[in-house]
């Protein structure tokens, strides 16, 4: 099966993604600092955002609430009923070639492409035409899933003991490449994962500058009672807290779930 045809698969089919970030602890903690690091970098309502990449439209229809112009380009066409039904502008679309004009875009968000490109050269096409259709100095945000991910996930689920699991493990680990012949969803989908040097060096030999890239969850999934901390408020504000301080740390960085690249389109 191509790689495109096994990813349309997975979220069409197998995978419902617009229930992800809210099923639990690890995936609020996902959609908060999130939030937290958009609002950092992005300019103030009602300046215009395209998410590319959008999926479901969680993070659109968050922007749209807040006063943001926002328009979402998906892939996938599941992702832009979803979003439609969220009231979100939604476009079947491929990131790597962007029915847009150039420098008409206050931000851009990629906040799930870079996941399934494994050629590096798509990664770059990808980054490049969210800097096409930025303004000059625009924020471009991309996200990537951590090299180490699967192996974090493996041991924390228990999918370790599985020696097909395992032997997935392997090319991730040597190469970032993920395939998954199993046809089980826990397992993901044809992917990529990124060293966290790896992901600032691609976006800026795309051209961005002051490139910056933050670990999302950090070390949060290392808290043995998430779920009940991302339900009480003050325990949830110390962990986002102490996330914050670390979501830098060079020793650590790869050990988050998910990395957040942050940089500037030239002027």
């Amino acid at each position: 099966m191509a790689a495109e045809e096994d990813i349309l698969l997975h979220y069409e089919d197998r995978y419902d993604e617009d229930v992800r970030l809210s099923s639990s602890g690890l995936g609020q903690l996902e959609l908060i600092r999130t939030q937290i690091l958009l609002q950092r970098y992005l300019p103030p309502p009602p300046a215009s955002v395209l998410d590319v990449g959008g999926g479901p439209g969680v993070y659109a229809y968050w922007l749209d609430a807040a006063g943001y112009e926002v328009d979402l380009i998906d892939i996938v066409p599941r992702h832009i009923r979803q979003a439609t039904e969220r009231g979100v502008r939604a476009t079947l679309g491929d990131a790597r070639e962007l029915p847009l004009p150039d420098r008409t875009r206050d931000a851009v968000l990629l906040l799930g492409p870079l996941y399934h490109l494994q050629e590096p050269h798509d990664r770059l096409q990808v980054v490049g035409e969210a800097i096409r259709v930025a303004k000059p100095g625009a924020p471009v945000f991309a996200a990537a899933i951590s090299r180490f991910a699967p192996a974090i996930d493996g041991l924390d689920s228990g999918f370790f003991d599985d020696p097909a699991f395992a032997g997935l493990l392997e090319g991730v680990t040597a190469n970032g490449r993920h395939h998954n012949p199993t046809g089980n969803p826990d397992y993901f989908t044809t992917s990529f994962f990124h060293l966290p040097d790896e992901l600032e060096r691609e976006m800026q030999d795309a051209g961005l500058a002051d490139v910056e890239v933050l670990a999302i969850e950090g070390i949060g999934w290392a808290a043995s009672d998430l779920d009940e901390r991302m339900a009480r408020i003050e325990d949830q504000q110390k962990l986002l807290q102490l996330l914050k301080q670390l979501e830098r740390e060079p020793s650590i960085l790869g050990a988050s779930p998910h990395l957040l690249g942050v940089g500037l389109t030239p002027k």
